[in-house]
Protein backbone atom coordinates (compact mmCIF):
# COMPACT_ATOMS: atom_id res chain seq x y z
CA UNK A 1 0.00 0.00 0.00
CA UNK A 2 1.18 3.53 -0.73
CA UNK A 3 0.79 6.46 1.61
CA UNK A 4 -0.45 9.95 0.79
CA UNK A 5 -0.60 12.78 3.36
CA UNK A 6 -4.00 14.33 4.02
CA UNK A 7 -4.32 17.79 2.51
CA UNK A 8 -6.05 19.13 5.63
CA UNK A 9 -3.90 20.14 8.56
CA UNK A 10 -3.75 17.57 11.34
CA UNK A 11 -4.90 14.71 9.10
CA UNK A 12 -3.37 11.25 9.27
CA UNK A 13 -1.80 9.52 6.26
CA UNK A 14 -4.36 7.73 4.12
CA UNK A 15 -3.56 4.45 2.41
CA UNK A 16 -3.79 4.28 -1.38
CA UNK A 17 -4.30 0.82 -2.88
CA UNK A 18 -1.72 -0.56 -5.29
CA UNK A 19 -2.68 -2.16 -8.59
CA UNK A 20 -2.31 -5.96 -8.27
CA UNK A 21 -0.99 -6.18 -11.85
CA UNK A 22 1.55 -3.37 -12.29
CA UNK A 23 2.08 -2.84 -8.52
CA UNK A 24 1.92 0.92 -8.95
CA UNK A 25 -0.29 3.18 -6.78
CA UNK A 26 -3.70 3.21 -8.45
CA UNK A 27 -3.43 6.88 -9.53
CA UNK A 28 -0.46 5.83 -11.69
CA UNK A 29 -1.97 2.65 -13.15
CA UNK A 30 -2.58 2.40 -16.90
CA UNK A 31 -3.34 -1.34 -17.01
CA UNK A 32 -6.79 -0.68 -18.43
CA UNK A 33 -5.28 0.61 -21.67
CA UNK A 34 -2.90 -2.33 -22.22
CA UNK A 35 -3.63 -4.86 -24.96
CA UNK A 36 -1.21 -7.83 -24.90
CA UNK A 37 1.06 -8.14 -27.96
CA UNK A 38 1.88 -11.44 -29.62
CA UNK A 39 5.69 -11.41 -29.87
CA UNK A 40 7.79 -13.90 -31.80
CA UNK A 41 11.04 -13.04 -29.99
CA UNK A 42 11.00 -13.99 -26.31
CA UNK A 43 11.61 -11.36 -23.66
CA UNK A 44 13.35 -11.96 -20.33
CA UNK A 45 13.54 -9.05 -17.88
CA UNK A 46 15.89 -9.46 -14.92
CA UNK A 47 15.21 -6.90 -12.22
CA UNK A 48 17.64 -6.10 -9.42
CA UNK A 49 15.89 -6.68 -6.05
CA UNK A 50 16.82 -3.19 -4.87
CA UNK A 51 15.15 -1.50 -7.83
CA UNK A 52 12.23 -0.08 -5.86
CA UNK A 53 11.12 2.83 -8.03
CA UNK A 54 7.56 1.54 -8.46
CA UNK A 55 6.30 4.96 -9.52
CA UNK A 56 8.65 5.49 -12.48
CA UNK A 57 9.87 1.92 -13.07
CA UNK A 58 8.77 0.21 -16.29
CA UNK A 59 9.81 -3.46 -16.01
CA UNK A 60 6.48 -4.85 -14.83
CA UNK A 61 4.55 -2.57 -17.18
CA UNK A 62 6.68 -3.87 -20.04
CA UNK A 63 6.07 -7.51 -19.13
CA UNK A 64 2.30 -6.91 -19.07
CA UNK A 65 2.42 -5.89 -22.75
CA UNK A 66 3.68 -9.21 -24.09
CA UNK A 67 2.33 -12.74 -24.03
CA UNK A 68 5.86 -14.13 -24.41
CA UNK A 69 7.62 -12.31 -21.57
CA UNK A 70 9.11 -13.30 -18.21
CA UNK A 71 10.02 -10.95 -15.35
CA UNK A 72 12.37 -12.30 -12.68
CA UNK A 73 13.57 -10.44 -9.58
CA UNK A 74 16.89 -11.47 -8.09
CA UNK A 75 20.66 -11.20 -8.33
CA UNK A 76 21.83 -14.37 -10.03
CA UNK A 77 20.69 -17.54 -11.76
CA UNK A 78 22.85 -20.54 -12.71
CA UNK A 79 21.86 -20.43 -16.38
CA UNK A 80 19.62 -18.76 -18.93
CA UNK A 81 17.29 -21.76 -18.76
CA UNK A 82 16.90 -21.40 -14.99
CA UNK A 83 16.24 -17.67 -15.28
CA UNK A 84 13.71 -18.19 -18.04
CA UNK A 85 12.03 -21.21 -16.47
CA UNK A 86 12.32 -23.41 -19.56
CA UNK A 87 15.11 -25.08 -21.55
CA UNK A 88 17.21 -22.95 -23.89
CA UNK A 89 19.23 -25.09 -26.30
CA UNK A 90 21.38 -22.32 -27.82
CA UNK A 91 22.07 -19.26 -25.60
CA UNK A 92 24.05 -17.67 -28.46
CA UNK A 93 20.72 -17.01 -30.17
CA UNK A 94 19.72 -14.81 -27.23
CA UNK A 95 20.84 -11.19 -27.10
CA UNK A 96 21.75 -9.21 -23.99
CA UNK A 97 21.51 -5.43 -24.05
CA UNK A 98 25.12 -4.75 -23.17
CA UNK A 99 26.15 -2.08 -20.64
CA UNK A 100 29.79 -1.61 -21.58
CA UNK A 101 31.53 1.51 -22.80
CA UNK A 102 30.81 0.84 -26.48
CA UNK A 103 28.44 3.38 -28.03
CA UNK A 104 26.83 3.24 -31.44
CA UNK A 105 27.82 6.89 -31.97
CA UNK A 106 31.50 5.87 -31.72
CA UNK A 107 31.18 3.01 -34.22
CA UNK A 108 31.26 3.13 -38.00
CA UNK A 109 27.59 2.27 -38.52
CA UNK A 110 24.27 3.98 -39.01
CA UNK A 111 22.24 1.20 -37.38
CA UNK A 112 20.17 1.82 -34.24
CA UNK A 113 20.59 -1.81 -33.07
CA UNK A 114 24.14 -3.15 -33.35
CA UNK A 115 25.59 -6.57 -32.53
CA UNK A 116 29.08 -6.30 -31.05
CA UNK A 117 31.78 -8.76 -30.02
CA UNK A 118 33.58 -9.00 -26.68
CA UNK A 119 36.05 -6.34 -27.78
CA UNK A 120 33.23 -3.87 -28.39
CA UNK A 121 33.68 -4.05 -32.14
CA UNK A 122 30.90 -4.31 -34.70
CA UNK A 123 30.21 -7.91 -35.61
CA UNK A 124 30.37 -8.96 -39.24
CA UNK A 125 27.14 -10.13 -40.88
CA UNK A 126 24.90 -7.89 -38.78
CA UNK A 127 21.77 -8.84 -40.70
CA UNK A 128 22.31 -12.59 -40.27
CA UNK A 129 23.13 -12.30 -36.55
CA UNK A 130 20.14 -10.13 -35.70
CA UNK A 131 17.81 -12.25 -37.84
CA UNK A 132 18.73 -15.40 -35.84
CA UNK A 133 18.01 -13.91 -32.42
CA UNK A 134 15.16 -15.75 -30.69
CA UNK A 135 15.15 -13.94 -27.35
CA UNK A 136 16.45 -10.84 -25.60
CA UNK A 137 17.56 -10.24 -22.01
CA UNK A 138 17.08 -6.83 -20.41
CA UNK A 139 18.63 -5.81 -17.08
CA UNK A 140 16.37 -3.58 -15.02
CA UNK A 141 17.64 -1.26 -12.32
CA UNK A 142 19.93 1.71 -11.90
CA UNK A 143 23.12 1.72 -13.96
CA UNK A 144 25.14 0.20 -11.10
CA UNK A 145 22.43 -2.37 -10.30
CA UNK A 146 22.27 -3.49 -13.92
CA UNK A 147 26.05 -3.86 -13.99
CA UNK A 148 25.84 -6.00 -10.83
CA UNK A 149 23.38 -8.29 -12.61
CA UNK A 150 25.76 -8.54 -15.56
CA UNK A 151 28.76 -9.53 -13.44
CA UNK A 152 26.81 -12.00 -11.28
CA UNK A 153 25.49 -14.01 -14.23
CA UNK A 154 28.41 -15.47 -16.16
CA UNK A 155 26.06 -17.30 -18.54
CA UNK A 156 25.41 -13.97 -20.26
CA UNK A 157 28.87 -14.30 -21.84
CA UNK A 158 27.36 -17.03 -24.04
CA UNK A 159 24.73 -14.62 -25.37
CA UNK A 160 25.09 -12.15 -28.22
CA UNK A 161 25.80 -8.59 -27.11
CA UNK A 162 23.77 -5.80 -28.65
CA UNK A 163 23.80 -2.04 -28.08
CA UNK A 164 21.38 0.70 -29.03
CA UNK A 165 21.84 4.06 -30.70
CA UNK A 166 18.61 5.96 -30.00
CA UNK A 167 17.98 9.01 -32.15
CA UNK A 168 16.69 10.99 -29.17
CA UNK A 169 17.11 10.86 -25.37
CA UNK A 170 14.76 9.08 -23.01
CA UNK A 171 11.25 10.47 -22.55
CA UNK A 172 11.94 10.50 -18.81
CA UNK A 173 13.40 13.96 -19.31
CA UNK A 174 14.07 15.61 -15.97
CA UNK A 175 11.99 13.08 -14.04
CA UNK A 176 14.79 10.55 -13.99
CA UNK A 177 18.33 11.40 -14.99
CA UNK A 178 20.21 8.83 -17.08
CA UNK A 179 24.01 8.53 -16.69
CA UNK A 180 24.48 8.56 -20.48
CA UNK A 181 22.66 10.30 -23.29
CA UNK A 182 21.92 6.95 -24.93
CA UNK A 183 20.43 5.61 -21.67
CA UNK A 184 16.80 4.56 -21.98
CA UNK A 185 14.11 3.20 -19.72
CA UNK A 186 13.61 -0.56 -19.85
CA UNK A 187 10.39 -0.17 -21.80
CA UNK A 188 12.01 2.19 -24.34
CA UNK A 189 14.93 -0.20 -24.85
CA UNK A 190 12.57 -3.12 -25.41
CA UNK A 191 10.52 -1.04 -27.84
CA UNK A 192 13.59 -0.30 -29.98
CA UNK A 193 14.93 -3.85 -29.86
CA UNK A 194 11.74 -5.79 -30.53
CA UNK A 195 10.49 -3.39 -33.19
CA UNK A 196 13.80 -3.67 -35.06
CA UNK A 197 14.27 -7.43 -34.67
CA UNK A 198 10.68 -8.31 -35.54
CA UNK A 199 10.43 -5.52 -38.12
CA UNK A 200 7.25 -4.29 -36.46
CA UNK A 201 7.11 -0.52 -35.89
CA UNK A 202 3.73 -1.02 -34.21
CA UNK A 203 5.53 -2.52 -31.20
CA UNK A 204 7.55 0.65 -30.64
CA UNK A 205 4.48 2.83 -31.17
CA UNK A 206 2.45 0.82 -28.65
CA UNK A 207 5.13 0.80 -25.95
CA UNK A 208 5.98 4.47 -26.46
CA UNK A 209 2.31 5.34 -26.12
CA UNK A 210 2.01 3.43 -22.84
CA UNK A 211 5.19 4.99 -21.49
CA UNK A 212 3.87 8.43 -22.37
CA UNK A 213 0.58 7.77 -20.58
CA UNK A 214 2.45 6.52 -17.52
CA UNK A 215 4.60 9.67 -17.39
CA UNK A 216 1.54 11.89 -17.87
CA UNK A 217 -0.21 10.21 -14.94
CA UNK A 218 2.91 10.59 -12.84
CA UNK A 219 3.13 14.32 -13.53
CA UNK A 220 -0.57 14.76 -12.70
CA UNK A 221 -0.28 12.73 -9.49
CA UNK A 222 2.69 14.72 -8.22
CA UNK A 223 0.35 17.57 -7.21
CA UNK A 224 -1.73 15.30 -4.95
CA UNK A 225 1.07 12.94 -3.89
CA UNK A 226 4.02 15.03 -2.69
CA UNK A 227 6.03 11.90 -1.87
CA UNK A 228 6.39 11.27 -5.61
CA UNK A 229 8.41 14.43 -6.11
CA UNK A 230 12.13 13.70 -6.73
CA UNK A 231 14.09 13.97 -3.49
CA UNK A 232 17.27 16.07 -3.68
CA UNK A 233 20.46 14.19 -2.94
CA UNK A 234 21.91 15.05 0.48
CA UNK A 235 24.92 17.32 0.28
CA UNK A 236 28.15 15.95 1.69
CA UNK A 237 29.79 17.92 4.45
CA UNK A 238 33.34 17.95 3.13
CA UNK A 239 34.55 20.11 6.02
CA UNK A 240 33.38 17.59 8.62
CA UNK A 241 34.87 14.71 6.61
CA UNK A 242 38.19 16.55 6.32
CA UNK A 243 38.35 17.16 10.08
CA UNK A 244 37.62 13.51 10.77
Amino acid sequence: MSKIPELEAGGTPEAIPDCPNCHKPLPLCICGSITPIENRISLLILQHPQEQDRALGTARLLALHFRNAVLKIGLSWPSLSKALGRPVHDPSRWAVLYLGSAKVADLDTDREVVAINRKGEVEDNQRAILKDIEGIVLLDGTWSQAKALWWRNAWMLKCQRVILGPAKPSAYGKLRREPRRDGLSTIEAAAMLLAALEKRPDIEATLSGSFGRMLAKYRQAQHAMPELAPKPKPKRDYRRRKRA
